[in-house]
């Protein structure tokens, strides 16, 4: 994502009202709701300790970065993870052109449960890692572990996918791990299309042909310690009612913590090109510090690696996506 840059919007700087982008995120009012004061949980119990054992599996391979023998190892890794759940694997390969001119060798990973379902959701994270750590002090030119920043959101969503392998349930579910989303430009004024490149391809050329959804949900950086999620302003502005129905449920399974009741700014980040390319209404679950509306201290660096991890995190989260899914198959989306 770009700076704020991985890519960091304070406004949404694509809407063709806006006259440019303001240097800092504008603070913005809490947004009011209501939330039930009885929930019963329709979704089966959500393992934290199997997620941590997947975000670890990943970081074992060391930095995924396109072109490198450990991206490869890792997406074997995480195809074959995959199809243990599901006989309904797609492996895409492509070439894309970074912004340097590097030709990138990537595989975005889909799989699918209840394929034959025509009501259909999507969750998606990027599972690539970033180049370098351009907002560390040291070994700046280094690439990343990325535990959070590409390890966290895969790990849960690996869970979602074991999960989902046992139970019956009515909805539609597709899992995709969208690649070379961290290979953009480091400085500050780059193209926000420099990144999430893996994404941008699959929207171009989506798999199955002809994919739809009636909504997709993006994990990004989503397990480490007292991670809070905040209402991204790209979210709100093209599928405001997802995201307040997902705060509400996180609410209802007291993960009110974790999900504020808050307005964030504008990230561009994977799900804004599912929103724009195929009409498919996409939002964000991206970990936000609601004083400064800037990422976490480990974004980027040589310090995102397993010690930001945490269990109570990686549960609020994948415990939510559960029941955001097993809500749907009650009728109660």
């Amino acid at each position: 994502m770009r700076a704020f840059s991985k890519y960091f919007l304070p406004i949404i700087c694509f809407l063709s009202a806006c006259g440019g982008c303001e240097n800092k995120p504008k603070q913005q009012p809490a947004v009011q709701n209501t939330e039930p004061e009885v929930y019963h949980k329709k979704a089966p119990e959500f393992n934290a300790d199997s997620a941590y054992a997947y975000v670890k599996a990943q970081v074992d391979f060391g930095p995924r970065v396109p072109n490198t023998k450990t991206h490869d190892a890792c997406a074997s890794y995480l195809t074959n993870k995959l199809k243990e759940y599901t006989s309904n694997v797609i492996v895409q390969k492509g070439i894309v052109t970074s912004y340097n001119n590097v030709k990138l060798n990537i595989q975005n990973i889909i799989a699918q449960f209840n394929p034959d379902a025509k009501n259909r959701v999507l969750f998606f994270a990027h599972w690539d890692t970033r180049p370098w750590a351009d907002q560390d002090t040291t070994r700046v030119n280094e690439p990343i572990l990325g535990a959070d920043d590409a390890g966290s959101g895969v790990g849960i969503l690996l869970e979602v996918a074991r999960q989902l392998s046992t139970q019956k349930f009515d909805v539609g579910v597709d899992i995709a791990f969208f690649d070379a989303e961290d290979y953009g430009e480091k400085r500050e004024s780059s193209s926000e299309d420099s990144y999430a490149l893996g994404t941008q391809y699959w929207c171009h050329n989506p798999v199955p042909k002809g994919y739809s959804a009636s909504y997709g949900i993006l994990l990004d950086m989503t397990g480490a310690k007292n991670a809070t999620f905040l209402k991204e302003e790209n979210s709100m502005h093209y599928a405001p009612a997802l995201v307040n129905n997902i705060w509400n449920i996180a609410a209802q399974l007291g993960f009110s913590n974790y999900f504020l009741n808050q307005l964030g700014g504008g990230i561009t980040d994977d799900h804004i090109y599912p929103n724009r390319i195929l009409n498919i209404p996409c939002i964000d679950i991206i970990n936000t510090n609601p004083a400064t509306l800037m990422f976490a201290p480990h974004w980027h660096t040589h310090a995102d690696n397993m010690d930001v991890i945490d269990k109570n995190t990686l549960h609020a989260v994948g415990q939510t996506l559960l029941e955001v899914i097993f809500s749907e198959s009650a009728g109660t989306p």
